[in-house]
């Protein structure tokens, strides 16, 4: 596993690489101290995973995580930031990184994150979910029967969706063409009582839609 840690922090480099360890037994790191080398890196190298800090001089924020994810956006990027404003983790879930860790989080909840990350899930800090809920009511009926509004086909490409992945990328990981995948996300969203991605996003995850890791 290779991961890429962007950050103009290099103590917070070093220390994330100490705590990553434990991620894998055959972890490898590039570092980026920002966004222009973060590029060059992706262009060259082959991640798997990209952790990015949202506060890096030059093009930083949510013009970095937009650059790179355009230039890969088969690498799922996880923000990592010292603020934990619901709005700011809406907007990053919007320009399709695939988590939000709070850096003020622990090393097992960073852990844990990044595992269900790589597992094909998306991160969320419960505060998020909780002033998403208060903003964003979902519509009144049970939710195993949301769950059982999908089959199991729009499960999985809803969610490859809200992982940030483009509906072309997802065509291509399944082997179908572009109009079924976006006749199968209209579907889930309309069974989720949503209206885009990123209210599935937050529709997925309280409703548990997304591989079970421990410590979350």
């Amino acid at each position: 596993m290779h991961v890429l840690l962007i950050d103009d922090h290099e103590m917070f480099r070093q220390g994330l690489r100490l705590i990553l360890t434990d991620l894998n037994d055959n972890i490898t790191f590039s570092d980026a101290g920002n966004c222009e080398e973060a590029l060059s890196r992706l262009d060259s190298e082959a991640v798997d995973l990209a952790l990015l800090d949202l506060n890096m001089p030059g093009s930083s924020g949510l013009t970095a995580l937009r650059q790179i994810r355009g230039a890969c956006p088969e690498v799922p990027v996880a923000v990592l930031s010292g603020e934990d404003d619901p709005g700011l983790i809406r907007k990053a879930i919007d320009e399709g990184a695939s988590g939000f860790v709070p850096k003020a989080s622990s090393s097992e909840v960073l852990l844990a994150a990044l595992n269900l990350i790589l597992a094909g899930g998306v991160y969320l800090p419960r505060a998020a979910l909780n002033g998403h809920a208060e903003r964003q009511p979902m519509p009144h009926f049970d939710e195993p029967e949301r769950l059982d509004l999908l089959s199991g086909r729009q499960t999985d490409v809803l969610l490859k969706a809200i992982q940030g992945k483009p509906n072309k990328v997802i065509a291509r990981e399944m082997d179908i063409a572009e109009g079924t995948v976006k006749t199968h996300l209209s579907a889930a969203f309309k069974a989720l009582g949503v209206h885009n991605r990123t209210e599935a996003v937050f529709a997925a995850a309280r409703l548990g839609l997304r591989p079970q890791v421990a410590g979350l």
